[in-house]
């Protein structure tokens, strides 16, 4: 009965939602449905999602099956550890492992058109976030302006649409939630008008299987002008904020790292509240303040990744071989924008970082520019079919964090379609998490490649000129040989059987992304 009643809300809340359209946006839905090419979503249990979960001893346990196809359906564990147990009619598995070790379970869904397994591992150690995080994130949309209400709005959006049956989960605050510091820990509050009660929202979040991130600096204050995480007297009183010039840019002055730190206080209201996920934004990133923030949260026995942003290319080089031992992610870049000058300026230009990446530490290239984003004032990307083909395909290539950045709320198909292809998704949820590199340039085209655990190869055949032009795939490159499948994995079809190489023509702007796997 919970199952059918999302369904009904979901149905009601997307007909609303068509209905409140205004006639551009009507527009700009119409135009996008010609270009979508993720097949239709089967009626038949399909379990999604990556294969493998990290979660530390004795930490609260929160995991959502992501299991797409026709509701109701029910779920089933084996082996699952001692200490853990799952809701049949939700997929939501709940609770705590005592002991440390690698625990593989099998996954059983069922619905009245059939069923599904999947074998997925439960490792309990220091490791957490062990493929990278999907999500949502606030500060493309609605930048300084989030509220308790936006949030929860995105987070149902996240749970009806769909998007949680394909492993989205985190739903992040970005900048703008601060108030004033209070409290039994002297934290960083919320600013009540915009986030009336913290905890309840965390609780109603998590009781959909999902998790919740917030933002915060080591700044005396950030970006958006709110009180940040250290100050210049021993209280964190909001009249501080200007007192000293920061070392590395003497024009931003309020922007430097006070005398007093309260990592310690903000990290035990984290938990308290039941925060999941930390963006942690100053510059440049360094040591001492991830190290800090790092051992705040490890102390309070819940398990919070830790995003660090922001950073130029030079002090990502720099820096994060160190910081990478206790953060989970970390920017490579500065902010990304909704063009294909910024979107290719980076995702193009992240080989040089690939050494750093591993399974729980992460690259980050920034979040999704794709569906209405527009920091306060949202409006449609203004990328086009091709280039938001590109840059999810990029994305998953470089198992970069897939983070959305759009109203959560006016998801239209185009956009469910780039989010919800599943076998795009494998390509970023790979268990090996190895970042593609660049293999191969001809021209106005560029192919990259990316080895997966299963031994197969994801390919991106990229054209970053101007018009369509035929882009070759081969083999001495890639270093394989041989026959090969081919599948495209936009379509989710197979494309033939290649000896030597494998060749397509590519839309500007635009990308052929394809799996290749030795033929047996």
């Amino acid at each position: 009965m919970k199952n059918l009643f999302l369904i009904t809300v979901f149905l009601l809340s997307l007909s609303i939602n068509l209905q409140a359209q205004t006639p551009e946006q009507k527009l700009h839905t119409d135009s996008l449905k010609a270009f979508i090419l993720t097949p239709a979503p089967a009626e038949t249990p399909r379990i999604n999602g990556a294969t493998i979960f990290g979660v530390r001893p004795n930490a609260p346990f929160l995991y959502l099956i992501p299991a797409s196809g026709k509701r109701p359906m029910t779920f089933k564990v084996s082996n699952l550890p001692t200490g853990l147990k799952v809701d049949e009619s939700t997929g939501i598995i709940t609770g705590s492992i005592s002991n440390p070790g690698e625990y593989k379970v099998k996954i059983w869904t069922e619905n009245e058109k059939g069923k599904a397994e999947k074998d997925f591992k439960i490792v309990v150690g220091e490791q957490i976030q062990l493929t990278p995080p999907l999500g949502w994130n606030s500060w493309n949309c609605w930048a300084t302006s989030v509220s308790q209400e936006k949030t929860l709005i995105s987070a149902r959006a996240m749970a009806s649409s769909g998007l949680s049956q394909h492993g989205f989960c985190y739903v992040n605050m970005d900048d703008g939630w601060q108030g004033e510091r209070g409290g039994k820990f002297n934290a960083l509050m919320p600013d009540l008008k915009k986030f009336p009660d913290m905890k309840a929202m965390c609780d109603e979040i998590h009781a959909m299987g999902l998790k919740v991130g917030i933002y915060n600096t080591p700044w005396v204050k950030s970006y958006g002008g709110r009180l940040g995480g250290s100050s210049e007297n021993e209280k964190g009183l909001k009249d501080s904020v200007f007192l000293r010039k920061a070392k590395f840019n003497q024009k931003m002055l309020p922007y430097h790292i006070g005398k007093y730190s309260f990592a310690k206080q903000d990290a035990q209201q984290y938990a308290e509240w039941g925060i999941d996920y930390l963006k942690y934004d100053w510059a440049p990133n360094e040591t001492p303040e991830t190290k800090e923030m790092y051992e705040a949260m490890r102390a309070t026995g819940r398990d919070i990744v830790l995003s660090l942003s922001n950073n130029s290319t030079q002090t990502a080089l720099k820096n994060a071989p160190e910081f990478s031992k206790y953060a989970q992610l970390w920017r490579t870049t500065g902010d990304i924008t909704d063009t294909w000058k910024s979107v290719s300026g980076i995702g193009f230009n992240q080989d040089k970082y690939a050494f750093l990446q591993k399974p729980g530490q992460f690259n980050d290239p920034d979040m999704l520019i794709v569906g209405y984003v527009g920091w306060g004032k949202p409006h449609p990307t203004r990328l086009s079919a091709d280039e938001q083909f590109t840059h999810i395909s990029m994305w998953c290539l470089l198992s970069a964090p897939l983070l959305i950045g759009c109203e959560m709320d006016k998801l239209d198909p185009f956009t469910l379609s780039l989010l919800t292809n599943d076998e795009v998704l494998e390509i970023d949820q790979d268990m090996l998490c190895k970042q593609a590199l660049k293999v191969d340039k001809q021209g106005d085209m560029e192919i990259f490649a990316k080895p997966l655990e299963d031994g197969s190869i994801a390919v991106g055949l990229f054209n970053r000129g101007l018009v369509t032009t035929k882009a070759v795939a081969n083999w001495d490159k890639l270093g394989i040989n041989g026959k090969q499948t081919v599948r495209d994995l936009w379509r989710q079809k197979n494309l033939g059987v290649f000896e030597t190489k494998f060749e397509a023509e590519v839309n500007p702007h635009g990308v052929v992304l394809v799996k290749i796997t030795p033929e047996k």
